[in-house]
């Protein structure tokens, strides 16, 4: 009898949710969506339809008057073929990784060294802090524009002060030998900063009481750095290289202000080449300069997926 009226009760109780309870969770579930919305509208707007475009633009042979027209024949991987047998092509690629590459491997490793400095709490730090971010903090043009001043073969200030303790002139801006090499520090200079804000706010979360006992432990200030900052630090340090690969992938600014990617191509970048295929002359290449832009697009794309890869491993590990 028990167990029969035991049974009855259960029967008799709802078990389910209530009415109020699932219009409480459908409101939920719509106010979710509605703030996804924006975003999602904003995603498919200014990145999804872009990158769209900028692939077909990249499969079609686009004319300035095709362009407007709309009716621009496909050509497949024509482009594509076109832009890997370029005599720009090889130059181009060369270029971009060493102006990639030195960039993130000189902008971090200094950032690191003044983040680590800055460590140190001592009188005028937050100051020389706030200066640091000078450079971060002007427009590209007004930073090209006063490097460009800086390296002028005639009156620039670098020659100048070459001369007064007996070196001779360097025409930075105009010879092949150098062109690159005065991007390569304007853009160092510009991109040190970021470095710095990053990695500083990062050595920030490691805990002081690390360093007090290795260093009671007899462990040096260069054993420290290299047992516990530059460990912990691996994650911060992770995102910082992946952001300022990609946002050196796409360096034209300051390339084009300073030298347009000459002399005879010395400076040319991924970054310029597509752009002077687009608008740089007077007959634009439309497909070509997105099939340059592509390339970049998957470059950045892949260092991306291994980003999230590393992160991973970082995690599970």
């Amino acid at each position: 009898m028990t167990t029969i009226a035991s049974r009855a009760t259960a029967a008799a109780v709802p078990t389910g949710p209530s009415p109020a309870g699932r219009r409480r969770r459908n409101l939920d579930r719509w106010a979710a969506w509605g703030f996804l919305l924006p975003v999602t509208a904003y995603l498919a707007v200014f990145y999804a339809y872009p990158l769209f475009r900028n692939v077909d633009l990249s499969l079609r042979n686009y004319t300035v008057r095709s362009f407007v027209r709309g009716d621009a024949p496909f050509t497949g991987l024509a482009n594509y073929r076109a832009v890997l047998s370029d005599p720009t092509f090889l130059p181009a690629l060369a270029h971009t990784a060493v102006f990639t590459g030195a960039s993130i491997a000189f902008q971090y490793t200094i950032g690191l060294a003044l983040a680590v400095f800055f460590r140190q709490h001592f009188r005028l730090s937050a100051t020389l802090r706030a200066m640091f971010l000078v450079p971060w903090l002007l427009p590209l043009i007004v930073s090209a524009s006063t490097w460009s001043w800086m390296l002028n073969s005639d009156s620039g200030i670098v020659n100048t002060a070459a001369g007064l303790v007996g070196l001779g002139p360097v025409n930075w801006l105009t010879s092949p030998q150098w062109s690159l090499v005065s991007v390569l520090i304007a853009n160092i200079w510009i991109g040190i900063p970021f470095n710095l804000v990053i990695l500083y706010s990062g050595l920030q979360t490691i805990p002081d009481s690390l360093y007090e006992a290795a260093a009671l432990d007899g462990a040096s200030v260069w054993q420290r750095f290299w047992r516990i900052t530059f460990p912990l630090l691996r994650p911060v340090s992770a995102i910082t290289l992946l952001l300022g690969l990609i946002y050196t992938l796409k360096v034209f600014d300051v390339i084009w202000i300073m030298t347009r990617g000459g002399p005879t191509d010395s400076s040319t970048t991924f970054a310029t080449w597509s752009y002077r295929l687009g608008f740089g002359t007077l007959l634009p290449s439309f497909g070509p300069a997105a099939a340059v832009g592509n390339l970049l697009v998957v470059t950045a794309l892949v260092f991306g997926l291994a980003y999230i890869r590393f992160q991973r491993r970082l995690v599970t590990s």
